[in-house]
């Protein structure tokens, strides 16, 4: 059994399904549960903090764990810095069989703080059993520290262990999403796997094959190289996602790219995407020139959120990290100049367009049609909390006896 700790709406169990095993999953959100039950994912709906291990002892062959980042992530109060070195004494503690959490978490100023630790009670557990056979575990960079105490405890007792930190984009991922990264094994002198892609192409050498280029958003979404491409359009609020600040119009899906996906191959170049119905509005979304006009010089680019130093990519690149929470309407596409001269007045510049919890799904590297559970808020905070699943299957196909071919969707035995 492969145990998934804190597992959120999926994200390394969608990379176990992609690579041919299944989990268990520990979660106590209600609507990522519910998430996972629609995609057929193993599920205990519980507190992880509170759940018995006597259940597991003789049957994991692999840990792993996500806990949450709120406390730590800079879309946050990050008090999860100010609460770190109750943090490591929990660890420490529970390394030992000592449990002083309930004393730990009273002093801590975000109760979340201290799920970090939660791991190591499992694996001391577990250790006086001789398992987990290795142990895969993720969080924002400023957990790094704290993962490095994991490792120096879990050398002790036989795992080869690393620590570092990794870059989604290095891996297929269309999100420069920096994560702290911890890979222990009793069987295999752990190590981060090879990277797959660049920030700019390399060619084949005689040591083998170059990297790709990181993979844009367009390429993820299915837009065209050479097509201007149109987020969806989204018309009125809906629950949890208050009134429509955008223009109205109809509703669009992602047909397109749901046939894609991301654990497929790349779309041709010359895709298209549905545009609005009116042919004015068509032609004006898409960047396209309307009839006897010059073409406007601008293109779509994502803004994190409406901060002054927001991330903006063009959709020619990879995404900055994505998160979301209170800042869910706030992530948005759009029209950015991308030439001197200035565009015809004759083709205004379209409005900013709220990105779909669809098309972060995409970015964050789930299939477009993943059947995510509840309202717009509830499922932008799943997909602001998964681990993208291409970057998992990396870190757990070694585990599993697989590697991952250049292109990253090819196994190979």
């Amino acid at each position: 059994m492969i145990l998934d700790l804190f597992a959120g709406p999926g994200g390394w169990s969608q990379a176990l399904t992609v690579l041919g095993v299944r989990d268990v999953g520990l979660e106590w959100d209600e609507w990522a549960c519910k998430t996972r039950a629609a995609a057929g994912q193993l599920t205990i709906r519980t507190d992880v903090a509170a759940y018995p291990l006597w259940p597991f002892f003789g049957r994991i062959t692999g840990l792993i764990a996500s806990p949450p980042c709120q406390a730590w992530s800079m879309a946050g109060k990050r008090l999860g810095l100010v609460d770190q070195p109750l943090v490591h004494q929990a660890v420490a503690d529970l390394a030992h069989g000592l449990d002083r959490r309930e004393q730990l978490l009273a002093a801590c100023r975000d109760p979340r703080s201290l799920l970090a630790a939660e791991p190591m009670r499992y694996l001391h557990a577990l250790n006086r059993h001789g398992q987990p056979e290795w142990v895969a575990m993720e969080e924002v960079p400023d957990v790094l520290s704290l993962w490095r105490q994991y490792a120096a405890i879990l050398r002790t007792w036989g795992f080869s262990a690393w620590t570092g930190i990794l870059n989604a984009a290095d891996y297929g991922v269309p999100q420069t999403r920096r994560r702290a990264i911890l890979i222990a094994s009793r069987t295999r002198t752990a190590g981060p796997p090879p990277p797959t892609h660049a920030r700019v192409a390399e060619p084949e050498s005689l040591f083998g094959p170059g990297r790709a280029r990181w993979v844009s958003m367009a390429q993820a979404l299915g837009w065209g190289a050479t097509d201007r491409p149109v987020p969806t359009v989204c018309a009125g609020g809906g629950p949890g996602g208050g009134p429509e600040p955008f223009p109205s119009g109809s509703r669009k899906t992602l047909s397109d790219a749901r046939e894609r996906g991301t654990w497929k191959a790349h779309p041709p170049t010359n895709s298209a995407v549905h545009r609005p119905r009116s042919s004015t509005a068509r032609a004006t979304a898409a960047g396209q020139p309307l009839a006897g006009t010059a073409p406007a010089e601008w293109r779509w680019a994502l803004r994190n959120n409406s901060q002054a130093n927001a991330t903006t990519r063009g959709i020619d690149e990879p995404a900055g990290t994505l998160f979301f929470g209170h800042r869910a309407n706030e992530c948005v596409w759009q029209a950015e100049q991308v030439a001197a001269t200035p565009p015809s007045s004759a083709v205004p510049v379209p409005e900013p367009i709220r990105i779909t919890a669809a098309e972060a799904g995409v970015l964050q590297t789930f299939p477009a049609d993943y059947p995510w559970q509840g309202n717009k808020g509830q499922v932008f905070h799943q997909v602001g909390n998964a681990v993208p699943p291409r970057l998992a299957a990396h870190l757990l196909a070694p585990h599993l006896g697989m590697i991952l071919t250049a292109d990253d969707f090819t196994l190979a035995a």
